[in-house]
Formats: C-alpha cells, structure tokens, sequence
C-alpha cells in the first residue's frame, strides 16, 4: 500500500502515454480536480472550495518535483483559504446573503484595487528575490535552484491577490485571474508539464465565463 501510495505521487509514475508525452498520475489527477474546482467556482457553488482542497495538495507535491518554488509554497496558502472561502460562501453575514442565503457578489473601491496592484507589484519583486537564492538559503530542502523566480512569483503573489478577491466573491478576481492564468499557460508549457499548461489555458477561458456570470449575476442585484 505505501508502494502504490508514493508511486502516485511520484511525477515520474506513468499514468499513460499519449502523442509521445508520459502523463503521470499526479498531474493528471492534478489537473483533473484543478479544472473542477475552477469551473465550479466560475458557477458560483460552494463545493468548489472542498473540491479545491485535493487539488492543492496535489499540486504541492507536483511543483515541488518541477522547482516550481513560489507556486508550492502557495498551495499551503490556498489550502486555508480554501477553507475560508467555504465558510465565507456557505455562512455569510444576513446584509451580505443572497436569495441562495450564500454570499452575494460586489465590486472593488478605485482604492482596493491601487493597493491590492501596487503591494502585489512590491511582493512580487520581494519573493522574486527570495525564491532566486532559496537553494542557497536551504540547500538541504532545495537542491536546484528555482526554474523562474520572478516569473512564478508575480503568478504566486497575484494568485493570492485573486484568490482573496475570490472568497468576498468580487468581479475582479476573474480578471486578474485571466492574467495569472495567461502566464501559467507559458511557464507551465516551458516546464514540459503540457497537460497543466492545458489545464491553464482552460481556465483563461473560464475566469472570461466567470467575469461574464458573475456581472450578470451582480446586475440581477441591482435590479431587484
């Protein structure tokens, strides 16, 4: 049983081969809850955040094996908000419930979105650093050093911008999340990791259907 257990979790455990790729298990299953969790969330259901929680564990074991550095590290992060974001979704103040008794979906004030853009500009530069010496800090823990720093942190740092967004249920998340999305694509496609770069480019089409969803969803308030 622990044989098969670190066999799956082992990127170089072959799911499938399919046009001359090797698919291992974990980022196939990966990819599979990842793309789950985000189309449920774009749907606005709740069951997006449980699902979301395998999906982080996954990848945590997924780019720590491919030196992605700063992306392993937010999967810890995105394991609690994941549960955040449950309780936000499924037990939201009475003034803020809608006709579901969920939390409603609002907007950004002009000044969130300078501060959420220019502190998430100045953390990124500030992991971009970290990440570029961390084999040197920890050479036990990281024996090569990180594949992009700043590239893998920008997506990181905004990923946790939207990710914050996301549990207040605000519009805007899904446009940040188009950006984050867009790079990943690239980054992930570089890493040879295709079925993830895949999987990225998806969700550039589902953070569009988000935005599109949840604006009309926010106007149907508005209306009432």
């Amino acid at each position: 049983m622990n044989r098969l257990i670190m066999n799956f979790f082992d990127i170089n455990s072959i799911l499938f081969e399919a046009w001359g790729y090797k698919m291992s298990h974990l980022e196939f299953w990966a990819t599979v809850t990842g793309a789950v969790a985000v189309w449920l969330s774009a749907r606005e259901n709740v069951w997006s955040w449980i699902i979301g929680l395998l999906n982080v564990v996954l990848a945590f074991v997924l780019f720590y094996q491919i030196r992605l550095y700063p992306d392993m590290f937010l999967q810890v992060f995105f394991f609690i908000t994941n549960l955040i974001g449950w309780w936000q979704w499924k037990y939201p103040k009475a003034n803020e419930a809608n006709l579901k008794n969920e939390l409603i979906i609002s907007k950004l004030t002009l000044k969130q979105w300078l501060v959420l853009g220019a502190g998430g500009l100045v953390c990124t530069f500030a992991m971009g650093g970290f990440a570029k010496n961390l084999h040197e800090f920890f050479p036990v823990l990281f024996s090569q050093p990180s594949a992009f720093p700043y590239m893998d942190s920008f997506t990181t740092v905004m990923s946790i911008v939207a990710t914050f967004m996301l549990i207040r249920k605000k519009i805007e998340a899904w446009y940040v999340w188009l950006v984050v999305d867009a790079i990943a694509t690239y980054m992930y496609y570089l890493k040879e990791v295709k079925l993830y770069a895949l999987l990225y480019f998806l969700f550039c089409f589902i953070a569009a259907f988000g935005a599109y969803h949840w604006t009309k969803e926010y106007r149907s308030y508005v209306k009432r």
